[in-house]
């Protein structure tokens, strides 16, 4: 059984744009402005990037898409960042629709596999627990029997964290959240031509059987000024010694190293 993640780093997609843009060109320039994607580099390197490496499980792919026109030192920083973690492979593509670039990147990946396969999309500032690919296999064994006459399942992780980071370190909540795509994975049977990426995430139970498993916290998603989650949530509270932790031990995410690396960040452009 074949395991594959997905996660677009600043691909400079066409339509569906959060701000709009009358160009490509002014669409990358937007993209690839050196105060955004040091926010972007930041999260990724403090929350996707360890969750992804520390994986109980290591027989899985988590593709990495890229832009095409991603400036030589971005794209080389990026390189440099995932080159330890062999399951990561960064994809370079051409402007188009963000859904049809990503469903591409993995039909092109699954080309010629014949098990079943489980699929999951993050964003560049998502974690995911340390057992999540153990997790989803582990589930779909259990789950054969009962499943044998559907198309596809999708397993959903309910429980998690909202998060805020910062060079003073982490403030968080738990959350349950219904159908996040942080917290989610669908299950294919050889040769579909779907991808996780056909499928808008918040209806995905809508058109398969779904397993909800609400408990084990399995996912942080980040909230700022540049993603769509927004950065205001009053609930959030700054992390206990025991809370950071926790979170280290479930996500390999260490609240040091986002106060050194968030403080590099201020630092940067206090000399701006």
């Amino acid at each position: 059984m074949r395991v594959l993640g997905i996660c677009r780093f600043s691909y400079p997609a066409l339509g569906g744009f959060k701000r709009m843009h009358d160009t490509i060109e002014d669409r990358e320039a937007y993209l690839y402005a050196p105060d955004r994607m040091e926010l972007r580099f930041r999260h990724f390197e403090t929350l996707t990037l360890p969750s992804i490496a520390a994986q109980r499980d290591p027989d899985f792919t988590f593709l990495v898409l890229i832009g095409e026109s991603l400036p030589k030192p971005y794209r080389d920083r990026l390189h440099d960042l995932t080159a330890p973690v062999p399951q990561i492979r960064i994809v370079a593509r051409p402007p188009m629709k963000h859904r049809l670039a990503m469903q591409l990147v993995l039909q092109e990946e699954l080309a010629g596999v014949e098990t079943e396969s489980i699929q999951f999309r993050l964003d560049d500032d998502d974690a995911v627990g340390i057992h999540f690919i153990r997790a989803l296999r582990r589930t779909a064994r259990r789950s054969a029997r009962m499943r044998e006459g559907w198309r596809n399942m999708a397993i959903e992780y309910r429980s998690g964290y909202s998060a805020r980071l910062s060079s003073d370190g982490i403030s968080a909540r738990p959350v349950q959240a219904p159908f996040w795509a942080c917290g989610l994975a669908v299950l294919f049977r050889p040769g579909d031509p779907k991808t996780v990426m056909n499928y808008a995430h918040h209806k995905l139970h809508e058109v398969m059987p779904t397993l909800i498993e609400p408990s084990t916290p399995m996912f942080i998603r980040a909230l700022h000024d540049d993603n769509d989650s927004g950065a205001t949530d009053t609930r959030m509270k700054p992390l206990t010694e025991a809370e950071s932790a926790d979170l280290k031990a479930r996500f390999n995410v260490d609240e040091a190293q986002v106060k050194t690396v968030f403080s590099g960040q201020a630092a940067l452009r206090d000399k701006a």
